[in-house]
């Protein structure tokens, strides 16, 4: 260990009290918690400390950093600049020709039976705001079947994959990436292989790492967490372009054929993996990227929009906009003016995505995310779980590569049919597991009156609904069910299985052909 050249460089940055404790530490026994393998575990706390300090580029922390601070600092709207998204790159499910929606869904289950679709999961959060201690994906909102939402994921790319072979009669493949992070990684790659990857091939599902970033002070001061440890933190879900690159995902991309990449968050319950009209109404625009919107109709909703800001495109957070600005209405009609609220859901093309990774991904600026860190108290050594935020950390956006599309479009979606997220815990009043349940069940009894199902009072519910074949009709709470993502994928085929037949409320509807798990 060369220790003056460390000094030395953390000299030059303004970030010498990283070395406070250094005589304290041990040349023993030290732990970095992930199980490693008998030669880890007995690196001294010196050796590990030291690793992770060199391996910081604080050229570029220090320039991140001024970049947040410039943020903090402006408070100006983008009112002038904002233009409302053009007609032509608008496409909305609900006002689009059936028949059309049926040629953008069969050029979708083609493109997945030639297995040029992949579809990208960003899951590097740490589930803070829901109150574990685990990833999200491995969350139980409480359904009759006690889906998680890996598990309810997994198996609506498996029925992806089965609708394109019934459709084109050739096997098809959806690769699966999933990104996580280095607090969610083990854990999710056992989850899965716990599972047995769902029934899924194990050889088409990728998992990488996102890399961190240092966590700031507000004066710039990178923060101990503890005597021997930096307080790190995942780069934002934008970190996915670097991590694409850095990880070989490109180049796997490439070697399979994938062409077309969906892109997705791990926490709305209702997302359409590979969603085939999705991607059938990308390519018939003949688009490079694109984004899912669903119609926001409360101005003071807290959802970014995704608009015109003078000549590219972009997602603008809610408080960017003037409140007076956010309830203008197309006179028209009546929708606000600025109505596509962002749902992290997101079309590529691999070259697109090659070309951000290679040439665009250094002019992408980090965001700020004012948090508590914990923090090494600098007179006892011990750490401390501050109160209110006391740094911040620094993030990339996923979305913040629209302005660089030529070729960019917006498909409106169905909010009760593809949008309901897992946020917050139960406490909140809306985005909790039980908003999600609710969303799920709603949704699924829906589809079972379309398809001529009736539901009929529980007597062991403490409700019982009454029975009525009108879903406009229906209460809420009467008309509720789960159907298992391998029997249909968006309310299809159901006729046969439901049509003229009498459910109670909350009935689990399994796949129990040959072919099912």
């Amino acid at each position: 260990m060369d220790l003056a050249s460390l000094r030395e460089r953390l000299a030059k940055h303004g970030q010498e009290h990283l070395l406070q404790f250094w005589d304290e530490l041990n040349e023993g026994t030290a732990s970095d918690g992930k199980g490693e393998g008998v030669s880890e575990r007995k690196r001294s706390e010196r050796e590990r400390f030291y690793e992770q300090l060199m391996s910081i580029n604080y050229d570029d922390v220090t320039r991140y950093f001024r970049s947040c601070k410039e943020e903090m600092e402006r408070e100006e709207k983008l009112d002038d600049k904002l233009e409302a998204l053009p007609a032509e790159v608008v496409g909305s499910f609900a006002r689009t020709d059936p028949a059309l929606i049926k040629e953008y869904e069969q050029e979708g289950l083609r493109q997945i039976a030639e297995g040029k679709v992949a579809v990208l999961l960003l899951a590097g959060g740490q589930g803070t705001r829901l109150g574990v201690t685990y990833p999200k994906g491995m969350y139980d909102v409480g359904l009759p079947s006690h889906r998680t939402l890996y598990q309810i994921q997994a198996e609506r790319i498996i029925k992806a994959q089965r609708l394109a072979e019934q459709r084109t009669g050739r096997q098809a493949t959806v690769t699966w990436y999933i990104m996580t992070s280095e607090h969610t990684q083990e854990a999710t790659l056992q989850f899965f292989k716990r599972h047995e990857f769902f029934g899924l091939d194990s050889h088409n599902i990728i998992f990488f790492e996102q890399n961190t970033l240092p966590c700031m002070t507000f004066d710039g001061k990178v923060i101990l967490e503890s005597r021997h440890k930096v307080a790190t933190a995942p780069d934002g879900n934008g970190g996915l372009y670097k991590a694409v690159e850095d990880n070989g995902i490109l180049a796997d991309m490439e070697k399979r054929g994938v062409d077309f990449i969906q892109v997705y968050c791990v926490d709305n319950i209702l997302v359409r993996l590979a969603d085939p009209v999705f991607i059938g109404f990308c390519l018939r625009r003949g688009v490079n990227c694109a984004a899912k919107v669903v119609e926001k109709t409360d101005p003071s909703e807290p959802v970014g929009v995704v608009c015109k800001v003078a000549d590219h495109y972009q997602v603008v957070e809610y408080s960017e906009i003037s409140r007076d600005v956010s309830e203008k209405r197309d006179v028209t009609s009546g929708r606000l003016m600025y109505s596509a609220g962002g749902i992290a859901i997101h079309f590529l093309t691999r070259d697109f995505l090659s070309y951000i990774v290679r040439e665009k991904e250094g002019e992408m600026k980090h965001h700020v995310a004012k948090k508590k860190i914990p923090y090494c108290d600098p007179e006892t050594g011990l750490t401390v779980k501050p109160s209110v935020p006391n740094g911040i950390k620094m993030e990339k956006f996923v979305f913040d590569i629209f302005p660089f599309s030529d070729k960019f479009a917006v498909w409106e979606v169905e909010r009760h049919k593809e949008f309901s997220p897992l946020k917050n815990s139960v406490d909140a009043p809306k985005d909790n597991p039980v908003t999600s349940r609710q969303s799920l069940l709603d949704l699924h009894g829906t589809w079972v009156l379309a398809a001529g199902g009736t539901f009929v009072p529980d007597t062991t519910l403490k409700n019982p609904p009454t029975a009525c074949n009108d879903a406009t009709q229906q209460s809420d709470t009467t008309a509720q069910c789960e159907i298992s993502p391998l029997l249909s994928y968006a309310g299809e085929d159901l006729e046969k299985i439901v049509a003229g037949k009498f459910l109670t409320p909350l009935t689990v509807l399994e796949d129990t052909s040959e072919t099912a798990l």
